[in-house]
């Protein structure tokens, strides 16, 4: 039996299906159950006559038109609708010539709808201009037509110096309490030689929060009076979280509230994270659950991560994903599901447990760039291959 059958957990065994490739709040958290009859997943193209360019997100606003956005990282976004026979996609923004992506983490990163989009139109970009530089943007749709956003309207809420050009992280969320939610990475190198991430004076190695419904102090935006170090002498009061290396990928699970990361490990680990205000994750004096380069460390005060999985079979880049809570493949509800982007490997992690079960469920052998949903809750998987997958439950 291969060594990671017999890792598995008894009580998700069920998820370990004959699975196969297709056409190319509440804190509370109930462990899912598994089902009394065997079920089948089949991975496939969810859109199969659609083609991108390097997708790197996915998102959906919630205004009823029921369209997909794909993030391209050369600085496009595309619009679709929400129809597996959809044919073509269009542009809705083009900041390709604003985009820098020289190296090969920069580029347009993350794409986040404002929660009152269909009444106001606004949403958020975090894309590299520089080199030297990340920047977190509000665009305003075009005001006579709701499939383009207009180019014009950039208002640059926030600058992030970047002292290299990899570790950007790059993923914008809103949470349940309406603030918007920024993951950073460390700025880069190896090891993060500047501290950044310790350093509660940087935005870099971060989890922010900000409240994009207000202004202050000179700024485009204002601070959450419970954000964790707003009244903290020498700390950017932005920090909702630190200690992070390079967050590919944050989501909130709808229904508990909780905010998952995916955190890239130097390595040897890569890890998930549960991110809670003022957590401190540990990076650069762990890497995962580890001292990093030491025998020994101090780890009072740091969160070790929810589950973590070491780089000896090929699996070097964690992709973050979500807890799935849609209605169409009942065999992962509850579960974060989550990817590797260089091994291509999809897994399941329970979330119900302090001690959570980790259950393999695609070799895919795609890079898997991000993960996406839907109005509806159904999960989609981005690819460089240049398509967009999603589970189907027989």
């Amino acid at each position: 039996m291969p060594e990671y059958l017999e890792m598995m957990p008894k009580k998700i065994l069920f998820l370990f299906l004959i699975v196969l490739m297709g056409c190319n709040g509440d804190d509370t958290m109930e462990a899912p159950q598994a089902p009394e009859e065997e079920v089948r997943l089949n991975f496939v193209n969810a859109f199969p006559r659609l083609s991108f360019e390097d997708p790197l997100d996915l998102q959906s606003p919630a205004d009823e038109t029921d369209r997909i956005f794909v993030v391209e990282q050369a600085g496009l976004v595309k619009v679709f609708s929400n129809n597996p026979e959809a044919t073509q996609s269009s542009v809705f923004l083009d900041i390709s010539n604003r985009t820098d992506t020289s190296g090969g983490e920069m580029g347009l990163l993350g794409l986040s709808f404002h929660p009152d989009y269909a009444s106001n139109g606004f949403f958020y970009v975090y894309y590299t201009p520089s080199p030297g530089e990340s920047v977190l943007s509000r665009f305003g749709v075009s005001a006579t037509d709701p499939e383009s956003a207009d180019p014009q309207s950039e208002t640059i809420l926030l600058r992030i110096e970047q002292p290299y050009t990899n570790h950007n992280g790059g993923q914008v969320a809103f949470g349940p309490d309406g603030y918007l939610y920024l993951a950073t990475g460390d700025g880069g190198s190896g090891g993060d030689p500047h501290g950044n991430a310790q350093n509660l004076n940087s935005l870099l190695g971060k989890v922010l929060r900000i409240d994009v419904n207000q202004t202050a102090n000179g700024l485009e935006y204002g601070i959450p009076a419970d954000n964790p170090f707003r009244d903290t002498e020498g700390a950017r009061p932005e920090v909702y979280a630190y200690g992070l290396r390079n967050p590919w990928r944050i989501s909130f699970d709808v229904q508990t509230g909780r905010l998952w990361a995916g955190d890239v490990g130097q390595g040897e680990v890569e890890e998930i994270d549960i991110i809670e205000t003022g957590g401190n994750y540990g990076w650069n004096i762990l890497e995962g659950s580890r001292c990093f380069e030491a025998d020994t460390c101090d780890t009072d005060g740091l969160i070790p991560p929810v589950f973590e999985y070491d780089q000896s079979n090929g699996d070097r880049s964690v992709t973050g994903g979500y807890v799935y809570r849609g209605d169409e493949v009942p065999a992962l509800e509850g579960y974060y599901v989550y990817a590797d982007f260089i091994s291509g490997r999809i897994w399941t992690l329970e979330t119900g447990t302090d001690n959570p079960g980790n259950t393999l469920l695609q070799e895919t052998g795609l890079n898997i760039s991000s993960f996406g949903t839907d109005v509806q809750g159904e999960l989609y998987v981005c690819s460089f291959d240049g398509s967009i997958y999603r589970f189907v439950q027989e």
